[in-house]
């Protein structure tokens, strides 16, 4: 019998941090958030490591299917509400279908009007994160023949063009290294000079141009690289946690309808006088908004997971004590 995978409690650590971090910012956009913890290229690296591992474990159709069917359905379940919403509104620019049919499949950045603006701003992470997916095969060969070059090649190619999938690949790549070992067998003094370098060069550069450095492509792409060389090297043992594993479990859910509870948390806060205690009150408005969102519609992402929808899926932690105990 295979022996049950335990979940990398560290992994889901950070993501949840990451989730926490964009949720805050989008509520108070500080550009030292984003400075602090570079939430965007902490993700799309644990998105890496998790993808290499899945292709090292099974056929590649297999694997691109299987990311694919986890992210839709909580997207489409969006897209089943805004899209109308912005069609009842009235849409008097309206774009092609063609455009349209990213709300079903994210190709290309879904339109959106001026109401569904909340809604479809954060979508760019889940652009970038399909053609990631999708592109992972030929990432991970071209990493495997070229390790080095394989993750600084977005980097020269941003000088050309500006994206975020360019932006975010070498984060991307850095997982591969995390997941097949190879960053762990770098000396410690080594990824410490090297992250130092990142960082205080993006910094640098943000100084000496008078720049918001998270407003750049290739000084906060190299300034994120550090954040992630320091994070992915370092393993600490991270105990189990309920709260850590519900965000986990829903954090699809979660970034997708951050931005909407928060664009909604004001006008729904005036009517609850949440004024009175500043922007705290519009702050527990946008938490509970948020909460309801995930409670209404997060077993969507049980479904897509192939798991028994639970409308809390507050864990047990049993089969981490099986994995544990055949070890």
């Amino acid at each position: 019998m295979a022996e049950p995978r335990a979940r990398d409690r560290y992994f889901d650590l950070l993501r949840v941090v990451a989730i926490i971090r964009v949720s805050v910012f989008h509520m108070f956009p500080y550009a030292l958030l984003e400075l602090a913890f570079p939430s965007m290229g902490v993700m799309f690296a644990l998105a890496g490591s998790l993808m290499a591992g899945s292709l090292a474990r099974s056929a590649t159709p297999r694997v691109l299917y299987g990311r694919v069917r986890r992210l839709l359905p909580a997207y489409w379940v969006l897209a089943a509400i805004v899209v109308p919403v912005m069609l009842l509104e009235g849409w008097d620019d309206r774009p092609a279908l063609w455009r349209m049919l990213a709300w079903i499949v994210p190709f290309t950045d879904p339109p959106y009007n001026a109401l569904g603006e909340q809604a479809g701003e954060v979508l760019w992470y889940l652009v970038t994160y399909f053609w990631l997916v999708l592109l992972s095969p030929l990432m991970l060969w071209l990493y495997r023949r070229a390790r080095p070059a394989a993750i600084l090649l977005p980097l020269a190619l941003l000088v050309f063009h500006h994206s975020d999938l360019l932006m975010y690949a070498p984060c991307w790549i850095l997982g591969f290294a995390h997941r097949d070992g190879s960053l762990r067998r770098v000396p410690a003094w080594l990824v410490t000079l090297l992250a130092v370098g990142c960082v205080g060069g993006g910094l640098a550069y943000a100084h000496v141009t008078s720049t918001t450095l998270p407003d750049t492509f290739i000084p906060y792409a190299v300034y994120q690289l550090g954040f992630v060389l320091v994070l992915l090297r370092g393993r600490p043992s991270v105990p189990a946690s309920r709260w850590v594993s519900l965000v986990n479990a829903r954090a699809v859910t979660i970034y997708l309808w951050n931005n909407v509870a928060i664009a909604l948390c004001f006008p729904v806060g005036d009517v609850f006088e949440a004024w009175r205690l500043g922007q705290a009150g519009y702050a527990l408005i946008a938490l509970a908004l948020l909460a309801n969102a995930v409670l209404l519609f997060g077993w969507v992402e049980d479904v897509a997971a192939r798991r028994r929808p639970r409308f809390l899926p507050w864990p047990s932690f049993q089969s981490d004590r099986l994995a544990h105990a055949l070890r």
